[in-house]
């Protein structure tokens, strides 16, 4: 069974549902994971996005800030929310799909400006909120199986996903303790990347450009801070993945871009569920 999962930070679902009925259109996913929906859960757009053919929706919001919406073709089972290192916003989904899989909807804090722990407490929070996700997982490596964990982890971690390694190691998303931390959160199943599985290390890679530039395609002052990670027993079964840049062109967008990958796996895994509800 072929299972095409998207992620994307839409930065304001309500904002934007007319760019995520195209997104859907052009890039058909089975699932797709929003990170700053920006909406409390009884003003989220349900008919909307079921009219766009998800019929599975969970949704862990709040007004105005963060938030992850999960939706999905394919049922959803298990679903629960959780929330991080005592703050009480909306940053991780968890759902359980057919064939036993589970799936991780994340917005990693952006970390604000200053990348000092001890004077910027945002700073501070999103270390630690990476740290206590890897050890969450760390504690779950034996019965963890059929993961796969998406979202803005605001975290570009290799030389090629900045647009100027050296000018952004002292910026917030690419500084080292950041990325050391990133890393060890990679490890903690360990998970692969989807993406670095498909396109070289060696190849630039971007899924977000920042507002402030006037032609961002021109500049291409770009970081990779969007992914998508796959348990070790998933990895075999990717077929491809793609990045709609395209997206960043429609007016009034998103500074992120989806991000997609496809598995081609067992129909066995799914019984009746192969066929999508």
């Amino acid at each position: 069974m072929r299972l095409r999962v998207t992620t994307w930070n839409v930065n304001s679902i309500r904002l934007r549902l007319d760019q995520l009925a195209l997104v859907v259109e052009r890039v058909r996913p089975d699932v797709l994971c929003l990170q700053e929906t920006k909406v409390e859960d009884a003003r989220f757009p349900f008919d909307a996005v079921r009219g766009m053919g998800f019929q599975h929706v969970f949704v862990h919001g709040q007004k105005t800030w963060h938030g992850v919406a999960t939706l999905s073709r394919l049922p959803l089972s298990g679903c629960e929310a959780i929330r991080w290192c005592n703050v009480e916003d909306c940053r991780h989904a968890v759902c359980r799909l057919p064939g036993e899989l589970e799936l991780h909807n994340l917005y990693i804090p952006a970390g604000g400006d200053v990348p000092d722990p001890e004077v910027n407490p945002r700073f501070r929070h999103k270390l630690e909120m990476l740290e206590a996700l890897a050890a969450w997982f760390e504690a779950r490596r034996r019965q963890a199986e059929r993961v796969i964990l998406v979202g803005d982890l605001n975290v570009a971690p290799l030389p090629t996903d900045v647009w100027n390694h050296r000018a952004l190691l002292d910026v917030v998303s690419h500084t080292p303790v950041e990325v050391e931390a990133l890393e060890r959160l990679q490890r903690s199943l360990p998970f692969v990347d989807a993406v670095r599985t498909k396109i070289p290390p060696e190849e630039k890679v971007f899924t977000w450009w920042s507002y402030r530039a006037r032609d961002w395609r021109r500049s291409n002052r770009g970081r990779r801070l969007d992914h998508i990670w796959l348990s070790p027993d998933l990895a075999p079964y990717l077929v491809f993945v793609r990045i709609d840049d395209w997206v960043r062109d429609l007016e009034r967008p998103s500074d992120h871009v989806p991000v997609t990958a496809e598995l081609d796996l067992p129909d066995s895994w799914f019984g009746d569920a192969a066929v999508r509800s």
